[in-house]
């Protein structure tokens, strides 16, 4: 069957809301292989399209450094999405899309205050390949303007600078004669705040009149804060029902989708508030890597105890090695509060509590240093033997998260009846 135009999905997803046979779709962080097939399976088990976000810091070219997860660059991250659906024989709608594409999206290109110009050729290098890859959806993100830290950057300039990356990427796609693709925007950096619906509908306006005027598409997705914040390992923002549908009802005016970012660790209640606020689609990302995480360290205390008792002579270094490869990675700044962040990597290493926290937060930034590696497969091979498939039992683990949200989210069934709509 011919996979459907995610912008078809979406206006889907949005004629449906009318019957309360809509659903909000999710868009998981590919933190890992594991990760993508625990979310290929249930896409197939509960029938529901699934869209993997990929950062620019997680996915990106060869050339601008690659991406931390895995190593992939944009066709490596399709060539694997590939084999693990052929591996499960999946029969639904996966899409490929960009999460935060643009300028000084890597953290390398904010953290050397590349001037505009650079930034802006190294976003449209990587866009490029994206769609030469076979992204179905583009965030287009100009917004981590290193020179405006702490200041929310103009509307005029966010606007200007969107417009111009969306004409640019329809250009190249159009040069190589591939099939439409899908463009998500948004008006101010993820902080935990709400976006006003005057600023947003202003946007919106303003958006819509300049694409029109260049004969281009007008976006899939315009991402809203609703008050979600991601912090540590927990959800510290709070959820603002009211906003949430407000936003709803002004993109849905213009036939857009309201897309949430910081979508991790919500609770039950606040999950099952987004059928009738109306969210087309959510983000979660750094959950499900540490939940990947935590599965290998239940792994690797059942590894000790068979060790303890004599059934293991070698036991694998798993726990210790992701511990010191976590904070090496000193990827953990940008998910600390206050004083925390200006750390030093010994005074976190001399903290034994603090130290586990940093596993819990960064473990899966190191799932593809070398090191890491090798002992969690000599894990799984010493598990093995005692008839424990190690690695079988950590993609059910963060299939449980995902699980909670496909139940509340109403995604099951969602693919036969957006089929059901066109």
């Amino acid at each position: 069957m011919d996979k459907l135009p995610i912008k078809k999905v979406v206006e889907g997803l949005l004629e449906l809301q009318m019957t309360g046979e809509s659903a909000t779709m999710l868009g998981i962080g590919p933190m890992s292989k594991n990760c993508v097939q625990a979310t290929l399976e249930l896409s197939k088990e509960y029938d529901f399209p699934v869209m993997f976000i990929a950062s620019r810091n997680q996915v990106d070219m060869d050339e601008l450094g690659g991406g931390y997860v895995n190593g992939w660059n944009q066709f490596t991250f399709a060539k694997a999405v590939q084999e693990v659906a052929k591996e499960i024989n999946y029969d639904n709608f996966y899409y490929m899309c960009r999460d935060h594409g643009g300028p000084w999206q890597r953290d390398k290109e904010r953290n050397d205050h590349l001037p505009l110009e650079e930034a802006m050729e190294l976003g449209k290098r990587s866009y490029v390949a994206d769609i030469e890859a076979g992204f179905d959806l583009l965030m287009i993100d100009p917004t981590k303007d290193p020179f405006e830290v702490g200041k929310v950057i103009p509307l005029e300039t966010v606007l200007e600078r969107t417009v111009e990356l969306i004409e640019f990427c329809e250009n190249e796609r159009k040069a190589r004669n591939l099939p439409e693709i899908g463009y998500e925007v948004g008006t101010e950096e993820t902080n935990g705040g709400l976006t006003s619906t005057e600023t947003y509908e202003t946007f919106i306006l303003r958006l819509k009149e300049e694409l029109e005027k260049r004969g281009l598409p007008m976006p899939t997705f315009i991402v809203g804060q609703t008050g979600t914040l991601t912090r540590k390992t927990e959800q510290v923002g709070t959820f603002n029902f009211r906003n949430a549908y407000d936003l709803a009802q002004m993109a849905k005016k213009y036939g857009v989708g309201l897309k949430e970012h910081n979508g991790d660790y919500l609770d039950d209640a606040t999950l099952l508030e987004h059928i009738p606020s109306q969210i087309t689609a959510t983000n979660v990302a750094p959950q499900y890597g540490t939940e990947e995480t935590r599965a290998y360290l239940n792994l690797s205390t059942v590894e000790a105890k068979l060790a303890k008792n004599g059934l293991i002579d070698d036991p694998s270094r798993t726990r210790e090695v992701l511990l010191t490869h976590a904070i090496k990675s000193e990827r953990w700044r940008k998910w600390m509060v206050g004083e925390q962040q200006e750390l030093t990597v010994e005074e976190i290493m001399a903290d034994d509590p603090l130290s586990e926290e940093i596993l819990d937060i960064a473990g899966h930034y190191t799932f593809n240093d070398d090191e890491v590696k090798a002992e969690i497969e000599k894990l799984y091979k010493n598990l093995e033997k005692h008839h424990i498939q190690g690695q079988r039992y950590v993609i059910d683990h963060i299939k449980r998260p995902i699980r909670d949200y496909v139940e509340c989210y109403n995604l099951q069934g969602a693919t036969t009846r957006i089929l059901a709509w066109g």
